[in-house]
């Protein structure tokens, strides 16, 4: 059995849409073995995003746990909150939250999230100084930087360094994404529909990055509802009725 890098049992998230309770994950779960390439389908307003956020650590659970590295993400559940706070980072597991988010998970989501005033390097440049503290950065940026454009040119946007998100094509901007994602070198890339605001060539093409990225053994975990996309994967799991089951 292969060593396992990220591992859920027993998630529950659960929302009160007013007088109505929305059980969207409940007792999920999933095992990704170090260079796999999972896709997770199912239909929109299942609960793809929600468990992937839950895997990245973006989000918490009601129940059950994340384990990375066989590490728990989150605090037992008795000690959890659903909203964070600023005294939550003096907890430990907080703190953990945090680490994981800025140098072992990296994040492409559906929609940019660019900011429209820097240009590509810059976004790209941006997540090595979050993950840096302010007295270290002046030290560190030169690195930084022959990181970012060393991963900006491996997703073939190395003619496009000045450019605003603006002046770029959509498939441009989410290679930007991509390449905002990898510069910290993560071990997860998490993708959230990363072709669903894509005309088909350019979901191709970024396809066509990610199973690259995969071949030289990145970890990547997706969720899609496309079909055509999940079969590009190592492994496609289904989410149905708030669990997991395999295609």
């Amino acid at each position: 059995m292969p060593e396992t890098l990220l591992r859920a049992e027993g998630i529950r998230r659960t929302y009160q849409m007013g007088r109505v309770r929305l059980d969207v994950l409940r007792d999920c779960g999933l095992r990704v073995a170090p260079g796999e390439f999972v896709a997770i389908m199912g239909k929109s307003g299942s609960g793809k995003s929600t468990l992937l956020h839950i895997l990245g650590a973006l989000d918490v659970p009601q129940e059950g746990q994340v384990y990375f590295d066989d590490a728990p993400v989150f605090a037992p559940p008795q000690q959890r909150w659903q909203a964070t706070s600023a005294l939550d980072v003096l907890s430990s597991f907080e703190r953990r939250r945090i680490g994981l988010r800025r140098h072992a998970f990296g994040f492409v989501f559906q929609f940019y999230h660019l900011l429209p005033e820097l240009n590509v390097l810059e976004n790209v440049l941006v997540a090595r100084m979050i993950g840096t503290p302010t007295l270290r950065w002046s030290a560190a940026r030169q690195a930084a930087r022959a990181d970012a454009l060393a991963v900006l040119t491996r997703v073939g946007l190395h003619e496009r360094l000045r450019h605003r998100p603006s002046e770029l094509s959509g498939g441009e901007r989410q290679r930007v994404a991509i390449a905002r994602a990898l510069v910290h070198k993560p071990r997860i890339l998490f993708a959230d529909e990363p072709t669903g605001n894509l005309d088909a060539e350019a979901g191709a093409s970024l396809m066509g990055l990610l199973k690259a990225l995969h071949g030289e053994g990145q970890t990547i975990v997706m969720v899609t509802h496309d079909a055509g996309v999940a079969s590009q994967a190592d492994r496609i799991l289904r989410l149905e009725n708030g669990q997991l089951r395999g295609v």
